[in-house]
């Protein structure tokens, strides 16, 4: 049984320098996230996406974990068994960070996916040019991340361990991609970590309305400032 359960966004890598998604004004990088981020932009241009990917992987290859990271794969090791972290962002840091016992929903940078037989193996940070499978040797290669207008497999993980957990974390995320409503009123425990005040207006009310009625704790700091608050948090209540 699995009896913490974190879901983080691109608030969690942001103080390790990589650049939230969607950042400002539908941009990413400086590009339009429907040309580079969804099936429409990859059927007109592969090999702009391509070469976006590309630049992504060779930008991560020298960040490093943030105090955060760090602070969850002590947390795993503490609990064995215990913890499972399902995580939007397509970088390594946690895995550079140590964690084993984790989840990417929405793909990886550091790997490639053979679109005939759907193998998925890593490349690093190198090119996906030249790239064949190891499996078939297809030379129809693409990136390993989800795109607008296509599934994401591993969301089924997500009312999987919502179900198995006592406390839900979510950390870094606004819950506007992935609804965390759901998995914060599920668990006995639930808390938020975010500096991010957004409006929420629409929905609750406000967005104090919205954490304060869902969330049993809220920590409204960066996620490396918040690791002191979230460790006495989870101390008292595991």
């Amino acid at each position: 049984m699995k009896k913490i359960f974190i879901l983080s966004g691109a608030g969690l890598s942001k103080e390790s320098g990589i650049s939230t998604f969607r950042d400002s004004d539908g941009l990413w990088e400086g590009y339009n996230v429907m040309e580079v981020c969804s099936t429409q932009g990859w059927e007109a241009d592969r090999n702009k996406i391509t070469n976006f990917y590309n630049d992504r992987r060779k930008d991560i290859k020298d960040k490093e974990p943030n105090s955060m990271h760090i602070f969850l794969a002590k947390l795993e090791e503490k609990y064995p068994n215990q913890v499972i972290h399902l995580t939007q962002n397509v970088d390594n840091l946690c895995e550079k960070a140590g964690q084993k016992d984790l989840i990417h929903l929405h793909g990886t940078l550091t790997d490639l996916r053979c679109e005939q037989c759907h193998t998925v193996f890593s490349v690093g940070y190198e090119k996906q040019t030249d790239q064949t499978c190891p499996n078939c040797n297809s030379t129809s290669i693409r990136h390993n991340v989800v795109m607008f207008g296509e599934s994401a497999p591993e969301y089924v993980n997500l009312p999987k361990y919502s179900d198995e957990a006592k406390i839900f974390i979510a950390i870094g995320t606004s819950g506007k991609v992935i609804d965390i409503v759901p998995y914060a009123k599920n668990a006995e425990v639930s808390i938020y970590v975010n500096p991010n005040r957004e409006d929420y207006t629409t929905m609750f009310g406000s967005f104090d309305k919205y954490i304060d009625e869902f969330f049993t704790h809220k920590i409204l700091k960066p996620a490396t400032e918040a690791i002191e608050g979230l460790e006495k948090i989870i101390e008292k209540e595991i």
